[in-house]
């Protein structure tokens, strides 16, 4: 069976829609997964709603939505995902970093939908949704031959690492973690051993990382470190920062590609086959 994995929003903190982001993307984090028949959507960006209108004209009618962490550039794409609207859907809401003193994924997906926020209310999603919250660096199985396994990454209010393992091949989520230079993250390195793909928080450049400390985020220069270090084959350069326009991720990107032949660009509506 196949095991995809397809790019629907690339850009960190704000979406982008203009002339200078066409060539990489404008829209915030959503990843699609399938593998075996298994859907799996990794955070609800502003390009889950384009996922969404993919999903309604092939029929797809359930997912496991996996969310890194709440901050709105990871969900303001929810209230838009139109499937999540129709009854007899089904999607399975999971994340692994919501204290139990805050109520869990519910309420806050719950509250960023609530006047005066938002005109229309969680409970407006007809489709059939549960919940789950999980502790990150839990491990779990998910439809056939597919495992997760998670780590908690170094972020404010924090968040969760994933990777997926199906048939002998691996993908990592890894975004939005900082670094502390010269200490490579542990969490990190055991997540992404050996992993087939890595897609990996590279908001800023080395440059730029020092002005930018306690933002939450890492370097392209820190993902090829830990990929090689770890021994994955690819490294997904991803979260790009909205400040970098198409010119900047080109020069940025055959830098990259210099740095480690295993290097690439995350762009939106690219696809890679792992199986």
């Amino acid at each position: 069976m196949a095991f995809k994995v397809k790019f629907w929003g690339v850009r960190g903190s704000i979406a982008c829609p203009s002339p200078r982001h066409i060539g990489f993307g404008g829209n915030t984090s959503c990843i699609e997964v399938s593998a075996g028949g298994t859907h799996i959507v990794f955070d609800a960006g502003t390009g889950i709603r384009n996922l969404g209108t993919w999903m309604l004209r092939k029929g797809v009618n359930h997912a496991h939505i996996m969310l890194s962490h709440t901050h709105w550039d990871h969900i303001n794409g929810f209230p838009f995902f139109v499937p999540a609207f129709i009854p007899g859907n089904n999607f399975h809401i999971m994340a692994g970093h919501v204290p139990d003193d805050q109520g869990g994924i519910r309420k806050v997906l719950g509250g960023q939908m609530a006047q005066p926020f938002f005109p229309v209310p969680l409970e407006a999603m007809r489709a059939g949704l549960t919940f789950e919250d999980f502790n990150a660096g839990d491990s779990f199985n998910i439809g056939e031959n597919v495992t997760i396994r998670t780590k908690p990454l170094n972020h404010p209010n924090g968040a969760t690492g994933y990777r997926v393992e199906h048939r002998g091949k691996s993908v990592c989520y890894v975004t939005d973690t900082e670094h502390v230079p010269g200490e490579p993250d542990e969490n990190v390195l055991e997540l992404i051993e050996g992993s087939d793909m890595v897609i990996y928080d590279c908001t800023y450049t080395e440059e730029e990382f020092p002005d930018k400390v306690g933002w939450g985020h890492s370097t392209w220069e820190e993902g090829v470190k830990l990929c090689k270090m770890a021994g994955a084959k690819m490294l997904a350069i991803f979260h790009h920062d909205p400040a970098h326009d198409d010119e900047f991720m080109g020069k940025l990107e055959l830098q990259a590609r210099e740095a480690w032949s295993g290097a690439i660009i995350a762009r939106e509506n690219m696809r890679v086959n792992l199986l």
